[in-house]
């Protein structure tokens, strides 16, 4: 099952509140083909999960919906952000050997 890490719920728990879907709302990945920028997942905001996600629970309330394909592709890794060189933040998903979860 996918991890997420205390940083990565921090920030979907401020997403979602920005976005005024605090409480309910959550991230929500799926498979895109064809892949799109070399990525094979799509992210975005959603207010509740689809019939079928699975539903990752994080620290903070924070949730992460995964449709069944994007489900097993996350299985074995974290959700994490990361700082770019802009100091912009970024979601990473990242093996879970390399970073450990805080759920």
């Amino acid at each position: 099952m996918l991890a997420v890490t205390e940083a990565a719920a921090d920030a979907i728990s401020a997403l979602t509140a920005q976005d005024g879907l605090a409480g309910q709302g959550g991230l929500r990945f799926t498979l895109v083909t064809p892949e799109v920028d070399g990525a094979p997942i799509a992210v975005a905001l959603a207010q509740e999960p689809v019939a079928g996600d699975q539903v990752v629970r994080a620290t903070a309330g924070a949730q992460v919906f995964l449709e069944p394909g994007a489900a097993e592709l996350l299985s074995d890794k974290v959700l994490d952000v990361q700082q770019d060189a802009e100091g912009q933040l970024n979601f990473a998903v990242l093996e879970q050997r390399d970073t450990p979860p805080a759920m």
